[in-house]
């Protein structure tokens, strides 16, 4: 039975909440002063100078359009094989340490390898715990949600 008190309860608590969101008081002042009232003379002075220089104007590109445009080292409109492919081969081109255009297992595996041997403190081919707990992922951390400059503390 104390269920259902409690989920009438909370039932009563939110439609209570929704109504005092719904019905709240918009605030009816403006956050940000209005700007200063522009003279005709300003303007017409900002005119001029506007008309005078004939600055080009900055093309608004997608993210897409951004994309299309490093692939496209030609500059032809048009993304061939190779030049879509020219990253993965930077890429395994790096990974091929002797350059025989094949790689190996231990090529491959190169950086695991490294992190395993550095791990591997007194060279016996295997890992203890405490060797193995060094291989753990670093975590990163957190970025701030705000990279505002926080306000000075008042001194009141």
């Amino acid at each position: 039975m104390w269920r259902y008190a409690a989920g009438s309860v909370a039932t009563l608590l939110l439609v209570a909440a929704g109504w005092l969101v719904f019905n709240g008081q918009a605030r009816p002042d403006p956050l940000l002063p209005s700007p200063a009232p522009v003279t005709a003379q300003a303007a017409v002075a900002g005119q001029a100078a506007a008309d005078d220089a004939d600055l080009p104007e900055a093309t608004a590109k997608t993210r897409e359009q951004k994309r299309f445009d490093r692939y496209d080292k030609d500059r032809d409109a048009s993304i061939t094989r190779e030049e879509y492919l020219a990253s993965r081969r930077k890429a395994f081109a790096k990974l091929d340490v002797n350059g025989d255009g094949r790689l190996s297992f231990d090529e491959w595996a190169v950086k695991t390898t490294k992190r395993f041997a550095e791990a591997d403190r007194d060279r016996s081919n295997t890992l203890t715990a405490g060797e193995f707990a060094t291989t753990a992922p670093k975590r990163k951390t957190a970025k701030p949600a705000c990279r505002c400059p926080q306000p000075a503390a008042s001194d009141d």
